[in-house]
């Protein structure tokens, strides 16, 4: 290869105008860009009093994390000021407040944070009789739209290795304490947290208490002829009045044949109606779930 044919420096303008001056002297014209600071809007006063981590700080969050890994033998908190790459995997069906909450805080983990989130797919969740009621795709895309987020992974692994850790450059996976595990969904996935553990990459976030619950988010078995939001539209047909749900229905009641449990749905509210049919759809879908399997 002749001396023609490699690149001079004039052949590019890196930064500033082309010429002698080199990347270093051109770089720092660049210090004058103010830095870009995430805003957040400050929770309400009701917020604060009902949702345990809504209070939390940059710093209190860093502060529990440091005092978590300096106690662990397998960790310690990094001292550089580098950005670090932090791993949150889920299914995300649907996003809640208690989701978002442990996003923040595994964000504001450390002073400069690269968060990935790996959403697992429809395939793995059903493999593991579980049936999302939103598709991979859609959950994807709600991710892409969170403030916390900086990447979304959407072949994310169901089982975290160190294999895994190396190829993505993770530097930890963020984890939230006292979360509820379901010993069949949860089993496969808890062993490759626990050699994130090993390997002390794991950093916990708190869980937010005080969170509503959402009855309508029941597991069903897909193969089955009626699906919870079927039989809900069902149930709100079934009522008098139907045609319009901008008044208070009538006065009628709802009574299932399993436990002769009565709704009186006398003088509710669009919303309390929906909210008592949704309930009853929740124990009906529990009642489900409780039966031997068919055929």
């Amino acid at each position: 290869m002749d001396s023609s044919s490699v690149l001079s420096d004039e052949d590019y303008d890196l930064i500033s105008n082309p010429g002698q001056r080199s990347l270093e002297s051109s770089i720092t014209d660049l210090h004058h860009i103010p830095a870009l600071n995430t805003y957040e809007i400050p929770p309400s006063d009701a917020a604060r009093e009902r949702l345990s981590a809504v209070a939390l700080s940059p710093g209190d969050i860093q502060a529990y994390v440091q005092n978590a890994l300096n106690a662990s033998s397998a960790g310690k908190y990094p001292r550089d000021n580098v950005t670090l790459r932090v791993y949150v995997d889920g299914v995300f069906d649907v996003l809640t407040i208690g989701h978002v909450h442990q996003l923040r805080q595994a964000k504001l983990s450390f002073p400069s944070v690269h968060l990935i989130v790996g959403v697992l797919s429809d395939e793995q969740c059903r493999a593991h009789n579980t049936t999302p009621h939103f598709s991979h795709l859609e959950r994807c895309e709600l991710m892409r739209h969170c403030r916390w987020v900086d990447e979304v992974l959407h072949d994310a692994p169901w089982t975290v290795n160190d294999r895994f850790i190396i190829d993505k450059r993770i530097d930890y996976l963020a984890l939230e304490e006292g979360s509820s595990v379901n010993p069949e969904f949860d089993k496969e996935r808890l062993k490759g947290y626990d050699v994130a553990k090993r390997l002390g990459r794991v950093l916990p976030t708190r869980m937010t208490t005080g969170l509503t619950a959402a009855p309508l988010l029941v597991s069903y078995n897909a193969s089955e002829d009626t699906t919870p939001f079927r039989e809900l539209a069902e149930m709100v047909l079934e009522q008098p009045g139907r045609s319009t749900f901008t008044h208070p229905p009538p006065t009628t009641s709802t009574t299932t044949s399993a436990d002769s449990k009565t709704h009186d749905l006398e003088a509710l509210g669009a919303m309390e109606a929906l909210e008592a049919m949704s309930n009853e759809l929740a124990e009906r879908c529990a009642r489900k779930q409780k039966q031997p399997a068919r055929g």
